[in-house]
């Protein structure tokens, strides 16, 4: 069986669009729908027609063109059950631990409340893709909107136990900004600053920051790393737990 091929590309103002295709059956899955005319765009380029869309959450930008591209293409649309009433056009829900296909492929559901309180990511194990949206970004994580840091903390944690080379894609072209603030939690951090190097590089050429790894997070992203001696003593909180230790990164990063 050929790999899933990927098409990452722009919409709105900072999301990102990733479409997911199999060329064998021809099934190609939207992962969000932010933007109708940039969804359609990219798949004229590549010649696909849209069979799915898996949402993770429901904030309008990730579901704005749901009933658009429903009704031109009749694609089924799978999401969080947690916020079925919230998502338009939603056809299939889905939990934390559920298991579908996709075009052949076992497709794993992670329930991540904390930017929503019903966010879930998608794992395909066999390809070691993660859609992680709004939960995991490039050197950062989501705002906390419904959820509290302790949810977030856990559904990080979660996404942390996967296997070091899962290749993430996320939500949102916010990484040059998180590089900065991670530099402030974790300035002698030697893996992060050449990240930030890289990172600079990258979007001053207008390149993108995704996708990225579990691995690279692990290694460089504050928000993975609330165990950490170095930040803990940088934050004065040595006996804290590592969801106070994250609680008091994410306020930071909100002031920032």
């Amino acid at each position: 069986m050929p790999p899933l091929e990927i098409d990452l590309f722009a919409c709105r103002s900072d999301n990102f669009g990733v479409l997911l295709h199999d060329p064998v059956s021809g099934a190609t899955a939207s992962i969000d729908a932010p933007e109708e005319q940039a969804i359609l765009d990219a798949l004229e380029h590549r010649g696909w027609t849209l069979s799915h869309i898996l949402t993770t959450h429901h904030h309008n930008d990730h579901v704005e063109a749901n009933l658009a591209l429903k009704q031109r293409f009749g694609a089924e649309i799978i999401g969080p059950a947690r916020e079925a009433p919230r998502i338009p056009g939603i056809d299939r829900t889905v939990d934390g631990d559920d298991v579908f296909e996709f075009a052949g492929r076992r497709v794993e559901v992670i329930l991540t409340p904390g930017h929503t309180l019903g966010h879930i990511c998608f794992h395909l194990p066999e390809e070691k893709l993660l859609f992680a949206a709004d939960t995991l970004f490039a050197l950062g994580c989501g705002r906390l909107f419904e959820g509290t840091p302790a949810q977030m903390w856990d559904a990080l944690s979660r996404l942390a136990k996967l296997p070091d080379d899962t290749v993430v894609y996320f939500g949102h072209e916010y990484t040059l900004s998180n590089a900065r603030f991670a530099l402030t939690i974790d300035p002698d951090n030697t893996a992060l600053a050449s990240r930030v190097a890289e990172i600079e590089k990258q979007r001053a050429a207008g390149t993108f920051t995704a996708p990225t790894t579990i691995g690279l997070e692990k290694a460089s992203n504050p928000f993975l790393r609330a165990a950490d001696p170095a930040i803990r003593r940088r934050l004065g909180m040595e006996t804290a737990s590592d969801a106070d230790v994250f609680a008091e990164i994410r306020a930071r990063k909100d002031r920032f």
